[in-house]
């Protein structure tokens, strides 16, 4: 939920990307004025700048200077100008009505009735700056400690390192409320059996203290012989005139980059298959789980000689364990072609996960990673995708599975043969195409 959060004010406030959304509240006090972050691995389905928390924060790293308080008398003061504050608020309330019945072997999934889902907030923020030029001035004062664990680890890693200068931060205490009210009935048998019947709801809820980090900006830092200092010209995908529909090269980008990332599971041996597989499907399940393993899969792409794979999760055991007594050229590309499926399961939410999830279990992945590829390819040429769904006609049931997770990526359905991806939309279904092709070679492995 504080996801959506962040999201919606990153959005609201800046939407041309540059501002960064803070994606775990666990995790906000990381991403304050000047902590250090790292830039996450690219990816096509990501085009805005996403980034890692480190444990250091800038004074963490600098050696000694003359003046003791010379970090801390950059960070905005309580006296005289005040922060500038904003005000977020909003309120949806969708509504469906209709039967999906989703036929499984072993099991049937049959929902049915209506339902309806509401959303409200109301966030006081404040806006929290560093001035650059202090940070100019600051270089000339405090040199960098070459000599630093972090900073030989990156230096040897040649890895990026970024500091926060800008913070969206709650003025007070907010609180976000999703409630979902539902005349249903669920009949599953894939993980356990249930059933329900009548009116149930759920409602869930996020308290987000005051002073908490939402959003935030990051400069890149150069660092050498002991001198350090900030790059005012950043590398950036943004091109100067926005198009009106994707670029044929970006659709083959996204095809190539998935193809590239993810050979490797398509070529697995059978036990290793079965292993990957059972870890993939826990953390399409459990989004915890998800988050854990991204962060196992970067911790080893950075440093896989002092990396330690542990965890309590059974689900994950015996994939980490695996992983520990790979050849390590196996190690490397495996571990990326797993980190890149994860990222981009990280851009769908997790009832799309769920979704993906029975249509990998009832073999339909093949057929949605051509029509999704097919609708990028249309909307590149500024066309309507006319004539795709009809693939699934001879199975109503998954057509309607598609169709939800179609939607979910922004997808807009025009009758019953026809799709429309707007530009805005385009990162959305390049994650779903590239969750989908990972899948796909799993299924093939």
């Amino acid at each position: 939920m504080f996801k959506k959060i962040t999201q919606k004010v990153a959005k609201q406030m800046d939407p041309k990307g540059d501002l960064v959304p803070v994606h775990s509240i666990s995790d906000q006090d990381h991403f304050r004025l000047l902590c250090l972050v790292r830039r996450k691995r690219k990816a096509r389905f990501r085009p805005f700048p996403s980034y890692r928390r480190t444990e250091y924060r800038l004074h963490d790293v600098l050696l000694p200077g003359e003046e003791k308080d010379s970090v801390e008398s950059l960070l905005p003061s309580t006296d005289g100008h005040s922060p500038r504050q904003f005000t977020t608020t909003g309120s949806v309330r969708d509504s469906v009505d209709g039967t999906l019945s989703i036929p499984t072997e072993p099991a049937e999934v049959e929902l049915g009735g209506a339902a309806s889902v509401s959303k409200q907030w109301h966030i006081k923020l404040e806006k929290k700056h560093i001035l650059v030029p202090k940070l100019e001035a600051l270089r000339e004062e405090r040199k960098i400690n070459m000599k630093h664990t972090f900073i030989e680890q990156l230096r040897k890693a040649r890895q990026n390192l970024y500091v926060i200068h800008e913070t969206i931060e709650t003025s007070e205490e907010a609180r976000y409320e999703e409630s979902t009210e539902a005349e249903a009935k669920f009949m599953a048998q894939l993980y356990a059996k249930f059933s329900a019947k009548g009116t149930t709801g759920s409602k869930q809820s996020i308290t987000i203290p005051r002073g908490c980090t939402l959003a935030f900006r990051a400069m890149q830092l150069t660092i050498g012989d002991a001198m350090w200092g900030i790059n005012h010209f950043p590398e950036s995908n943004q091109p100067t005139f926005v198009s009106d529909g994707f670029a044929p090269r970006e659709v083959d980008a996204v095809e190539k980059e998935a193809k590239e990332k993810c050979h490797i599971l398509s070529q697995l041996a059978d036990e290793l298959n079965a292993i990957i597989v059972k870890s993939i499907k826990a953390v399409m399940r459990d989004r915890n789980l998800l988050e854990e393993l991204t962060e196992k899969m970067e911790a080893l792409l950075d440093d896989p000689d002092n990396c330690e794979l542990t965890t309590q999760s059974p689900d994950l055991e015996v994939l980490l364990s695996t992983l520990k007594i790979s050849a390590r050229c196996d190690l490397l590309s495996l571990t990326e072609a797993i980190s890149y499926t994860l990222d981009a399961f990280s851009e769908l939410t997790e009832d799309q996960l769920l979704l993906l999830l029975e249509s990998w279990e009832v073999k339909i992945v093949p057929q949605q990673l051509k029509l999704v590829r097919s609708i990028l390819e249309q909307n590149a040429e500024h066309s309507t995708a006319a004539g795709l769904l009809p693939s699934f006609s001879q199975q109503q049931q998954q057509q309607q599975l598609t169709t939800a997770v179609l939607e979910m990526s922004g997808v807009e359905l025009q009758g019953s043969s026809a799709a429309v991806c707007k530009e805005e939309n385009f990162p959305s279904l390049a994650a779903l195409y590239a969750a989908l092709h990972a899948l796909h070679c799993l299924g093939a492995s």
